[in-house]
């Protein structure tokens, strides 16, 4: 194992930001209405999740860092709708959890990326524990 963090040690010092961004990562695919989640490379979780409903717009792209972690969280934009666990990753767009946990699947938010409670909060504990800079969020089509 000591060999291991010895290898990881000299890639990150000749590739700054190399292992780290990749930590966590949660991998959003529109089409399917899934997550996949990795951590260290390894994949943990497939979930299903609500992007954008018709008329909204969930950004694609590859975002580094969280932005913000807020375990209570309430829209300001959405009549104080509850937004548990929000992973805010570009601006006002966060992957958090819903109660509208029978509509996961299928597009129904505003923009966000919504989850079930349960593994809203796992992301969540996964970012915290790992740091906000060491997620990566890739959101496709």
């Amino acid at each position: 194992m000591r060999h291991h963090f010895t290898v990881l040690a000299l890639a990150l010092m000749l590739v700054p930001g190399l292992a780290f961004a990749e930590r966590v990562v949660a991998r959003v695919s529109i089409s399917t209405q899934t997550m996949e989640v990795y951590h260290e490379g390894r994949h943990l979780f497939t979930w299903p999740v609500s992007t954008a409903k018709p008329g909204k717009i969930t950004p694609t792209g590859v975002f580094v860092g969280a932005e913000a972690l807020s375990k209570h969280h309430r829209s300001r934009l959405y009549n104080n709708a509850p937004m548990p666990f929000a992973i805010f990753y570009d601006g006002d767009y966060a992957i958090h959890g819903t109660d509208q946990i029978k509509r996961l699947g299928h597009p129904a938010s505003h923009g966000c990326v919504r989850l079930d409670p349960k593994n809203a909060e796992i992301l969540f504990g996964m970012v915290k524990w790992e740091g906000m800079d060491n997620m990566r969020v890739e959101i496709v089509n």
